[in-house]
């Protein structure tokens, strides 16, 4: 173990504690507060760089990590200890990755906001030229990869039948109310899928992808809610309401995207 006061390998005499460190140049060391900001930064550095495969940028951000611990357990100044790493580990970085003091790296992110503006521009190109005719959406098949098999009936059954009912079920006054259950459906048994019981799971994926919404207002035709409302999970969601619980009829319907989507990809007839 290094003794207090003898030398390290790769740093400088130390110091009496206190004493302020100069880095070339002659410019004052930050103070500990800007030192203790910068060093998450430097983390990220290091590795960023590892991830490249500069795996030795790691190792010496965990042995200066080490020289901070040590120095704390001897009792010697953390901060003093601290100044050091940063310093050297700054500079060990700026010479791996060629950057000069006093220079600013370019942003890295400037190479892919070039690239994301060149497509831009390859898009609005394209939709000037009469002779490009794209026949459906680039989104289409990324969509058709993210469906399950169920989720492809409960469209095509959407598409052929129009909107389908939902409730909600709610308990309490109607300006003070509280859900007691919420999207209650029979779309999944009425579409024929084989995991009816993954319906909300379906129905969820199928309105990120923007193909169906759930809308507030109620079908036309009240008749078509008395089946739904005599299902076991509307009645037994009543009982657990009390006296006070109703439902609330809602619909859910393709949106205009999700109409398109289904004439183009699925067999309607």
């Amino acid at each position: 173990m290094t003794r207090q006061g003898d030398r390290e390998e790769g740093m400088g005499p130390r110091r009496p504690a206190g004493a302020p460190r100069r880095v070339p140049g002659g410019s004052a060391q930050p103070t500990l507060e800007e030192l203790a900001q910068a060093a998450p930064g430097l983390a990220r550095i290091a590795a960023s760089m590892a991830w490249h495969g500069a795996s030795e940028v790691v190792n010496a951000y965990a042995e200066g990590a080490s020289r901070v611990m040590r120095a704390a357990s001897q009792g010697e100044s953390t901060a003093e200890a601290v100044q050091e790493t940063t310093a050297e580990l700054r500079a060990y970085l700026r010479e791996l990755i060629g950057v000069q003091e006093g220079s600013r790296p370019r942003p890295a992110s400037d190479s892919s906001t070039a690239a994301l503006r060149r497509r831009g521009e390859e898009l609005l190109r394209q939709s000037a030229d009469v002779s490009v005719d794209v026949d459906s959406h680039p989104a289409y098949m990324r969509i058709l990869d993210a469906l399950a098999p169920d989720e492809g009936r409960i469209l095509r059954f959407l598409a052929r039948e129009g909107a389908q009912p939902s409730v909600d079920v709610r308990s309490g006054l109607p300006f003070a109310s509280e859900l007691v259950a919420q999207g209650c459906t029979m779309i999944a048994e009425e579409a024929g899928c084989r995991h009816a019981d993954r319906v909300y799971a379906y129905l969820n994926n199928l309105h990120r992808l923007g193909l169906v919404w759930f809308s507030r207002e109620a079908l036309r035709d009240a008749r078509r809610y008395q089946v739904l409302e005599a299902q076991g999970e509307v009645t037994e969601a009543l009982e657990r309401g009390g006296r006070t619980a109703r439902t609330v009829r809602r619909s859910i319907v393709l949106t205009p995207f999700g109409e398109d989507f289904c004439a183009i990809c699925l067999p309607l007839d």
